[in-house]
């Protein structure tokens, strides 16, 4: 029976790593088809009004957004209860809307800026008196384009 004899095997074989790199490249395509990056952090509460008559945006890079609403509790210590103006992710007040549009109108294609889109989000509670002093700063920065956000009404049944 010296054939069939035990090897006294001192440890164990390695690993093969060989297929390491393939599922990292696997992990990391999974990641960045699933994960959505958000644009903006909101400030402030947005719960949009109803509306009957709604239409869907086609193309959505040529948008341009200004959120307008209670600033969120965390800021509300230091920015009150009053609704204000949020620019991308900073505060602004109705002046700066002007440089705001400027920025957008520069960032996008020479073709693409007679079509940009502003976006108002403006929480249902908010007074219209500063959603009016938004327009007028639109109209002169020559922003003509408005798009008021809304969600559909729910259909009862």
């Amino acid at each position: 029976m010296s054939k069939f004899r035990k090897d006294d095997h001192k440890g164990l074989p390695p690993i093969s790593t060989a297929s390491l790199p393939d599922i990292v490249f696997m992990l990391l395509f999974f990641f960045m088809v699933v994960v959505q990056m958000r644009d903006v952090s909101l400030m402030v509460k947005v719960q949009v009004p109803e509306a009957t008559e709604i239409s869907k945006i086609e193309k959505k890079s040529l948008v341009s957004y200004i959120y307008i609403g209670e600033p969120q509790t965390q800021y509300r210590r230091t920015h009150g209860t009053a609704p204000r103006i949020q620019l991308n992710d900073k505060w602004a007040g109705v002046a700066d809307i002007s440089d705001f549009i400027i920025v957008e109108r520069e960032a996008r294609d020479e073709a693409e800026r007679p079509q940009m889109i502003t976006a108002l989000k403006v929480d249902e509670n908010t007074k219209m008196g500063i959603v009016a002093d938004v327009k007028t700063e639109l109209r002169k920065a020559a922003a003509l384009h408005i798009l008021y956000s809304s969600r559909k009404v729910a259909k009862v049944e």
